[in-house]
């Protein structure tokens, strides 16, 4: 019965028995891992710190994905530091593997690569930031956000753009003002015979009048004539829509408003108050 007692004693003791030598034997490496987990957690916190300070500063769009590649170095050093004193592995075969295996990757993702860079090119250099007006590709709108694959730009009508940056760096790229952008052209003729400042002044009246309610304020329209035609002085009326409005829908409440003035004028969409 002793025996018994003593046998299944020494059994549970050998597992003791074990991890402790282990423990003994791989202290060093164990103190080396701890070291420098806690080392690479503070300078990961330290860093990220100063790095945001620095960024918020900068007011760089996005600027979160800076930390977190920071981050990823500080750690990805810090387990190159530990493999081969503590797991006994080679950095250098792992980095080499990896290397291989990036270039495989890279080249089937050169689009996504091409974006990254191109989001770092319009961010760092601050070509467009969100709230910018552009014209992009024929088409205006709000620059809403930019991050690392793609910019998107909200239209006036309310449709987001999703555009690739690598596009968008090889694209022709037009910042506009809000007076620009909103703009709307609208040609007009009128009698040759007629005086172009009392042509000019009714125009300006109606169709101020028409479009109170969805011009921007503080930009009255203006009227230029241009030359002449078989049919009479050709003219322009350049109207200015708010925001939220669509240049085609302020557009058309100008040419109705010259097209039913009761003189006669000739409008770009074939409307007329009169025979010329």
């Amino acid at each position: 019965m002793q025996q018994t007692y003593e046998g299944t004693l020494q059994n549970t003791m050998e597992p003791i028995e074990i991890a402790v030598d282990w423990l003994k034997t791989n202290s060093g490496k164990i103190i080396l891992l701890i070291v420098v987990a806690l080392l690479a957690a503070v300078i990961d916190k330290a860093l990220t710190r100063i790095v945001s300070k620095v960024l918020d500063r900068s007011q760089v769009p996005n600027a979160s994905i800076f930390i977190n590649i920071l981050r990823a170095v500080v750690w990805t050093l810090a387990v190159g530091t530990v493999l081969q004193p503590v797991f006994g592995i080679n950095p250098t075969t792992i980095f080499t593997a990896l290397g291989i295996g990036g270039l495989a990757v890279s080249l089937g993702m050169k689009d996504t690569i091409a974006n990254i860079i191109g989001g770092f090119g319009l961010m760092l250099g601050r070509v467009i930031q969100p709230g910018d007006l552009v014209n992009v590709a024929g088409t205006d709108g709000v620059v809403e956000d930019i991050n690392w694959r793609q910019t998107v730009v909200r239209t006036r009508s309310g449709d987001m753009m999703v555009i690739p940056n690598s596009v968008l760096n090889t694209a022709a790229l037009t910042k506009l003002t809000p007076v620009s952008e909103g703009m709307a052209t609208l040609e007009f003729t009128a009698k040759a015979s007629g005086d172009p400042s009392a042509i000019s002044q009714d125009i300006l009246d109606r169709v101020t009048k028409a479009t109170a309610d969805v011009a921007l304020e503080g930009q009255p329209p203006l009227v230029k004539f241009t030359g002449f035609s078989p049919y009479g002085m050709t003219g322009q009326v350049l109207v200015f829509a708010r925001e939220g409005v669509l240049p085609s829908t302020i557009k058309d409440m100008a040419a109705r408003a010259i097209a039913g003035s009761g003189t006669e004028y000739l409008v770009e969409d074939g409307g007329s108050s009169g025979n010329l």
